[in-house]
């Protein structure tokens, strides 16, 4: 049972990524960026059939590009976890209440500096070809903004206590599908998220407050050993 919460938590964290003010005003950009279209082109009703299916093709590349990395982070993470099982009860506690820090620093309720630092890598110009939506997957998993980086590291977190890699993969995997749907679906119905947004965006804050709480919840049930994870 507690593995299923925990795929659901990291597939919910991956919504949250998708929806914190860092990321959901950009989308339009992002994918204008990743497709080379831009905004006013992809909201253009001609030609609809053929923009869609390189929109999808690109989209799909750009999802792999960062489903890669923290797949891999989670692989990573998972491995040194299994490896300091003995310690799993000091790591159980460091791991909650990093996920609280994490919690306290979304809601705004605790200012972490470390984690107000952009970390992001730009690319001024996507590199031609198909490959190019997979290397700015790449680049937008290896950057991330600090809005996504604790809600990650919670995920990462939450895998490093995992009793097996297979344990941690699957998390991340989850985590990745929650942030790449967001992304197919205003990918194909931009139109519609830009009328979303006008009214989303207001509700921002909310988001991440929400969001703060559910993984100080989390961190807090970790701390207790009432959120139980097995070695």
């Amino acid at each position: 049972m507690s593995d299923n919460i925990s795929v659901l938590v990291a597939f919910a964290a991956g919504l949250a990524s998708f929806l914190s003010p860092c990321v959901l005003p950009l989308i339009p950009a992002y994918i204008s960026f990743i497709t080379g279209v831009s905004v006013k082109d992809l909201t253009d009703e001609g030609d609809k059939k053929v923009q869609l299916n390189m929109v999808l093709l690109e989209t799909s590349l750009f999802c792999l590009g960062f489903s890669i990395v923290f797949v891999l982070l989670g692989a990573t993470i998972t491995f040194l976890g299994s490896f300091l099982s003995a310690h799993q009860d000091i790591i159980r506690v460091a791991g909650g209440i990093l996920i609280i820090l994490f919690g306290l620093n979304i809601t705004g309720l605790v200012k972490i500096r470390a984690l107000q630092q952009e970390k992001k890598i730009h690319l001024k110009n996507k590199p031609v070809s198909l490959m190019g939506s997979f290397v700015v997957g790449v680049v937008f998993a290896v950057g991330w903004t600090p809005c996504i980086g604790p809600i990650l590291g919670s995920i990462l977190a939450l895998a490093a206590m995992k009793g097996s890699i297979g344990q941690g993969v699957v998390l991340l995997c989850a985590y990745s599908l929650g942030l790449a749907i967001p992304f197919f679906i205003t990918s194909v119905a931009i139109n519609s998220f830009l009328r979303l947004f006008k009214k989303v965006n207001k509700y921002l804050n909310v988001i991440s407050i929400v969001s703060g709480v559910i993984l100080i919840i989390v961190g807090v049930l970790l701390v207790t050993n009432r959120f139980q994870i097995s070695f």
